[in-house]
Order: C-alpha cells, then sequence, then structure tokens
C-alpha cells in the first residue's frame, strides 16, 4: 500500500464535494416548493381588501377630505 499525499481527497476536494452537495439539495427543494406552488389553483372570484365597493371607498374619500 502507498502512504503519503496520493492516500485520500485533499481537504479542498472534500469542502468542494459537501459544498455541491448543500448547493444540490437547495436547488431541490426550490424546484419542490415550485411544482407544489404551480399545483395550487389560484382563485380570481375572491375580492382583494384593496378592491372594495365603489360607495364605501367614495364614503370612506368624503370622510378623509371633511376630516382635515
Amino acid at each position: 500500500m502507498e502512504s503519503g499525499e496520493n492516500a485520500g481527497l485533499s481537504p479542498a476536494a472534500i469542502v468542494a464535494i459537501v459544498c455541491n452537495s448543500v448547493v444540490g439539495v437547495l436547488i431541490f427543494i426550490l424546484f419542490v416548493i415550485l411544482y407544489k406552488a404551480c399545483q395550487v389553483p389560484s382563485r380570481q372570484e375572491k375580492t382583494t381588501p384593496v378592491a372594495k365597493e365603489p360607495e364605501q371607498q367614495a364614503t370612506e374619500h368624503k370622510y378623509l377630505l371633511t376630516k382635515l
């Protein structure tokens, strides 16, 4: 058997393998999140809090203007 420097991987190679493995796991997690996000149907029927009825919105504007 040989002994010396050629016996195993260098510490830099081990660090590179570990870093690449971590990046690979993070990319896999990203793809899983994207896959699950694309399966969720978007609901257009539901009104957003910003989109209020015109009457209520006008009343709020009048209130804000008269309060000044």
